[in-house]
């Protein structure tokens, strides 16, 4: 949904009530997605100790509730975004719950670069919003943004992995830590989160966004982001908290939407 109203607000340089049912299809949309991927992954989050617990494995709903109530979500955000936006941006929806469901989360089983191609799905969410204010699909503008959130998410999980490897292994997952020692992917996840930190440029770069404000501010992000991810090159199990990186390289892509939001809307 943020990454939706961020698409938007950058090409209305407003919020309106339009963005609300934007917003509505999206989120209904992402629920559903979420849900029929809990149940077709609940023969594996029952092995993993961080998805053992699923409302599914736990026993708390059955497989076939979940299936139903997730089918309801993506008819209901489809029929939103159909009726209410526009047909594009419900294309673009579907597409996503399709590239999660049926591409990301099958292949994720076969290979552990998965999060790779994966990563498209991230880059949708804000085409949404573009595309709902009536933008062209392929401006250079969007296609900016939409690299910068590709670029994020390759860290983002893989950050992940180095703290719940061994849950994947448990459930016979492809791993990363099967390519590579947690050393070696902690400096690859070290220049991944430089390329997330100098991408973020781009984007005001394509916006025509010329305030200093605005460049100190992201520019003093990057630095801080960079800084933060240097103990990556010194990796170790003892001394890195790889939850804490994680939460640092998505707080500065919430900082960085937020900073660009902010000057759409005020400055």
């Amino acid at each position: 949904m943020l990454t939706t109203a961020f698409g938007y607000i950058t090409a209305t340089n407003i919020y309106d009530y339009k963005l609300i049912s934007v917003l509505i299809g999206t989120l209904s949309l992402a629920c559903g997605s979420a849900i029929i991927n809990h149940f077709q992954e609940r023969n594996i989050d029952i092995r993993m100790e961080r998805t053992r617990h699923r409302p599914i494995p736990s026993g708390k709903v059955s497989p076939e509730f979940a299936l139903g109530l997730g089918l309801m979500f993506i008819l209901f955000g489809g029929l939103i975004l159909y009726f209410f936006v526009n047909t594009l941006t419900f294309l673009l929806g579907l597409l996503n719950v399709f590239w999660y469901n049926l591409i990301y989360t099958l292949l994720k089983r076969k290979t552990s670069l998965a999060i790779i191609p994966g990563s498209i799905v991230g880059t949708i969410p804000p085409v949404m919003g573009w595309v709902a204010a009536g933008e062209y699909i392929f401006d250079f503008k969007i296609i900016s943004i939409a690299f910068f959130f590709f670029i994020w998410q390759i860290p983002h999980f893989w950050l992940l992995m180095l703290k719940f490897d061994k849950d994947y292994k448990l459930a016979n997952l492809p791993t990363i830590t099967n390519l590579f020692s947690k050393e070696q992917l902690a400096r690859i996840i070290f220049f991944w989160t430089i390329a997330t930190g100098l991408s973020s440029i781009i984007i005001p770069i394509s916006l025509n966004i010329t305030n200093s404000v605005t460049f100190i501010s992201l520019s003093t992000l990057i630095f801080l982001i960079i800084f933060s991810s240097l103990k990556l090159l010194k990796f170790s199990e003892n001394n890195f908290s790889a939850i804490l990186a994680f939460r640092n390289i998505n707080l500065f892509v919430f900082s960085v939407i937020l900073i660009l939001s902010i000057n759409k809307l005020i400055l």
